[in-house]
């Protein structure tokens, strides 16, 4: 089963790609790798979950803000490669989230995204995880994800 089916089987359709919101590129490739710029939780061009994880939204809402912003970035990945199914690993996957002071819940969050790959990937879409608390995001959203992807040929 290819990863667009995978995804589609479990009632998720991969939306068009993003659009740069500013002077940048969304994916290039060098050599094996595929690095996509940060991906925000937008739909049909209009951001989704604006506020800090931990104050005007929940961890739950961060959990889908990732989830969105990682299905942006798989719709980017598409897009560069013509095909999901030439990804062999995810390679480093960078959740940063605007956190509320305080907020610890980081990983829960983030997981919206991780668990979205190993979905789309299976155990390969598993990788090493970066998930950071900064202060703020573009536009004011809560969440950012930021992909490197292994390709075949």
């Amino acid at each position: 089963m290819d990863v667009e089916q995978r995804l589609k089987g479990a009632g998720i359709d991969l939306p068009l790609p993003p659009k740069p919101l500013g002077a940048y590129i969304e994916a290039f490739r060098s050599g094996p790798w595929l690095l996509l710029s940060g991906m925000l939780p937008v739909i049909d061009g209009k951001p989704h979950f604006v506020g800090k994880v931990g104050r005007e939204l929940t961890t739950q809402d961060g959990y889908v803000a990732a989830r969105i912003a990682c299905l942006n970035g798989l719709a980017a990945a598409k897009e560069a490669l013509g095909s999901l199914d030439r990804v062999a690993h995810v390679v480093k996957l960078a959740v940063y989230i605007a956190a509320a002071d305080g907020y610890l819940e980081h990983p829960k969050a983030a997981d919206g995204a991780s668990e979205l790959l190993r979905l789309a990937f299976g155990e390969e879409g598993l990788s090493p995880r970066i998930v950071l608390g900064v202060a703020s995001i573009p536009l004011g959203m809560a969440v950012e994800v930021e992909l490197v992807l292994e390709i075949r040929d």
